[in-house]
């Protein structure tokens, strides 16, 4: 195991080059398999966890650069200013000017955030309102929530059913239904449909577009065999 100080400059030589890491890569630059050592090292610089991929990744606190919402993404790996998923949750619903809906939160955060949300309104770390069908995040003290929903009322019409999302935003939204929907690649208007509900705006052809964007083409259903007999 390498002395503190050998540490540090260990970690910074690493980070500099790799920007992220995992568990092994940080047991071999550290000469240790022991994971208390190793965060204990990396609490000496001062690090932060991925938000996805289980938490598996870390950087140094001082390499991201976190946008608006207090985001960083490397190579598909995402940061949070916040830490966690659910403290990053908790924090944008509090913050925002007119609340969240799921489809919104999933959209930003490019990770499922369903399990997450139901376990922070439990808790009542945050509130939830029904709003034109939708269930609408926002927080939990009650006179910062009516405000939130009052503002949201005064969206435009077209938004009040619906998240006015654009651009790579909107097409991560895509991707990621059509992940989540199910293990073959599922017809647009099924796309559609399903982040209509989680309240994504988004007309047919704009996914047909992102399909042929990525090589995407929906999964034939297979057909029975014919009988032999």
């Amino acid at each position: 195991m390498l002395s503190p100080e050998e540490s540090r400059f260990a970690l910074g030589r690493l980070f500099r080059k790799r920007r992220i890491a995992d568990l092994p890569l940080l047991f071999k630059t550290l000469g240790t398999d022991a994971p208390r050592s190793v965060f204990r090292r990396l609490s000496l610089v001062g690090y932060v966890s991925s938000y996805n991929h289980n938490g598996r990744y870390y950087t140094l606190s001082d390499i991201p650069e976190f946008d608006s919402y207090g985001l960083w993404q490397y190579q598909g790996v995402f940061f949070s200013r916040h830490g966690t998923l659910k403290a990053t949750i908790a924090n944008l619903v509090e913050l925002s000017d007119s609340g969240h809906t799921y489809g919104e939160l999933e959209a930003v955060l490019r990770v499922r955030v369903h399990n997450m949300l139901l376990d922070l309104v439990k808790s009542g770390r945050i509130g939830r309102e029904v709003l034109d069908g939708l269930f609408l995040y926002v927080s939990a003290e009650q006179e910062r929530a009516a405000v939130q929903v009052a503002r949201r009322r005064q969206r435009p019409a077209a938004s009040a059913h619906a998240t006015l999302v654009c651009g790579p935003t909107l097409e991560i939204a895509v991707l990621l239904e059509v992940i989540h929907v199910s293990r073959v690649i599922p017809a647009p208007a099924q796309v559609v449909q399903s982040l209509t509900a989680k309240g994504v705006r988004i007309a047919c052809d704009e996914v047909e577009a992102i399909f042929q964007r990525h090589g995407l083409k929906k999964t034939p259903r297979s057909r029975p065999r014919p009988s032999r007999r």
